[in-house]
């Protein structure tokens, strides 16, 4: 851990706890963060003495998504921005997906937008009784990324997916528990206890066969490598249209959008 950093990395014994560390920004991933989070997920992926991972939060939140401001407001034309941070967050992704130990998902208040990709990708996942999903992306005239358009589908069924995508309604944690979207509702102070605790009980099971059964679901809910390139393109495109202009200018002001 280095301070500054926007991805902190704890050893834990054989657990490694990865947390997303902007908490007076809710833990919005920007450039830094991606790239951040990349490099801190090739480093455990390639640690053969990990053999289980954490992923939360830093403070209140889990994680808001993407950085609006730095879509619209940075030193790079939106889609460019765009990216280069889908380039480095779906690189963190795919990597904790085929790393060969398992991943826990300790999920803090609220996850939104890519928030919800990074929990949906975990093999395992808690949140707290006060937790909320919202995807939040044609709120702002955007599309999925984050690996949302591709495991919710899996985890939760076409319809409940698209329910979600295209409306923007929230996600209680009681209904993420009975839809499967997490595993288990502890209350909110207890996340990363019980976070952790899965963990510690995964990593002291038999690595091998824990890696080939990750492959094995892996070869079963298809090409996420390919999905991601889509995911990556459509919502750089999306960016740089009039309605992607207004809806995150919308947001930004705190006003309700005016799409033609």
């Amino acid at each position: 851990m280095t301070q500054g950093s926007t991805v902190l990395v704890e050893a834990r014994g054989p657990v490694r706890l990865l947390t997303l560390n902007r908490p007076d920004n809710a833990n919005v991933l920007d450039l830094q963060m991606g790239r951040e989070l990349r490099a801190a997920a090739e480093s455990v992926a390639s640690d053969a003495a990990v053999r289980a991972v954490v992923l939360t939060g830093a403070g209140k939140h889990f994680c808001f998504g993407g950085d609006l401001r730095g879509m619209l407001a940075g030193s790079l034309p939106g889609d460019v921005y765009l990216r280069e941070l889908t380039g480095d967050l779906h690189r963190a992704i795919v990597t904790l997906v085929r790393m060969d130990a398992p991943l826990v998902a300790a999920i803090n208040g609220t996850a939104a937008g890519a928030g919800v990709g990074l929990a949906a990708m975990a093999d395992l996942a808690v949140c707290g009784e006060g937790t909320k999903f919202s995807l939040a992306y044609t709120g702002v005239a955007l599309t999925p990324d984050g690996s949302t358009s591709f495991f919710l589908p899996k985890i939760l069924g076409q319809r409940r997916a698209l329910e979600l995508m295209l409306t923007n309604r929230p996600l209680g944690a009681a209904e993420a528990l009975q839809w499967g979207l997490v595993n288990q509702v502890v209350p909110d102070a207890e996340v990363l206890a019980a976070g952790l605790a899965l963990a510690e009980r995964l990593a002291a099971g038999p690595r091998g066969a824990q890696s080939a059964v990750r492959k094995l679901v892996a070869l079963a809910v298809g090409d996420l490598e390919a999905h991601l390139a889509v995911e990556s393109d459509t919502i750089a495109r999306q960016s740089v249209t009039p309605e992607g202009q207004e809806g995150m200018k919308a947001f930004l002001e705190k006003r309700k959008p005016r799409f033609a």
